[in-house]
């Protein structure tokens, strides 16, 4: 089975990227199962129920999000409605949406967990996603062995020692949210595929995705800027991921970087 993972996208040139990208990396990799990161896909912040609808349309089958989840009001409609879109699982229980959930791959009668968890160090202070995962997984496990995880962090070295802490227990843990995209992807002993981060999707003639001057404008001044999302250089980065059915354990990990 494979698995497109698509990095953290980023407004229109992020969504323009997904619908023009996505068809050829079907007919290159052939995935069974799409997943992507959609926090930033509303104008650079946040999500909408409308996106979310764009993105499932053009064959996203899963979105993931972290720390910028809350920043269109509109998103609590989406949480209530949509089993397919999951906010990080370390969130308080009493917080709309959910942080896993288990899918039907099309055509093929497999099922796919997807867990969503957000890092700590140097972010917002949420609930210790590894011991929330550890048990969420416990429970993923009885129902499918292959377990796909977003983890949304800052940190490498947090990002790191949580796949080694799944290692052997999920299929994969990519990283999100820093939206430079390593090259350090691995199969762990245990066969869990790693990558530290998947990238982002969207323009890179930019920081981050955001217009130049106005980042460099705020490290010189420190004073608030608007960062606009930028338009130029739209590259879909990513990764596919090939696990072996029967066993849930990663067979080969490959990066994505395709431009528009």
């Amino acid at each position: 089975m494979k698995i497109l993972f698509i990095g953290d996208i980023v407004g229109e040139p992020g969504r323009r990227a997904v619908k023009m990208l996505v068809p050829k990396l079907r007919d290159r990799h052939a995935p069974d199962f799409v997943i992507a990161n959609g926090e930033n896909s509303a104008g650079g912040n946040g999500i909408t129920p409308r996106i979310a609808e764009e993105l499932f349309s053009l064959g996203v089958d899963v979105i993931t999000s972290g720390d910028h989840v809350w920043d269109q009001k509109e998103v609590l409609e989406l949480l209530a409605t949509e089993k397919r879109f999951l906010r990080p699982l370390n969130y308080p229980a009493t917080v709309p949406g959910q942080g896993a959930g288990i899918f039907a791959v099309k055509n093929s009668g497999l099922k796919i967990a997807v867990l969503n968890a957000q890092g700590r160090t140097f972010m917002p202070p949420l609930d210790n996603p590894f011991l929330l995962a550890a048990e969420a997984v416990k429970h993923l496990r009885a129902q499918t062995k292959i377990i796909f995880v977003d983890f949304h962090a800052e940190a490498t070295s947090e990002k790191i020692a949580f796949a080694r802490f799944l290692d052997g227990q999920v299929s994969a843990v990519v990283g999100t949210h820093t939206h430079v995209q390593t090259a350090d992807e691995q199969i762990f002993p245990g066969g869990t595929a790693y990558l530290s981060d998947a990238g982002f999707t969207g323009p890179h003639e930019s920081v981050l995705g955001r217009e130049i001057e106005p980042v460099i404008k705020r490290f010189l001044t420190a004073m608030p800027q608007r960062f606009e999302v930028a338009k130029n250089r739209v590259l879909l980065h990513g990764a596919v991921i090939e696990v072996d059915e029967a066993t849930g354990q990663a067979v080969k990990i490959q990066r994505v970087a395709e431009a528009v």
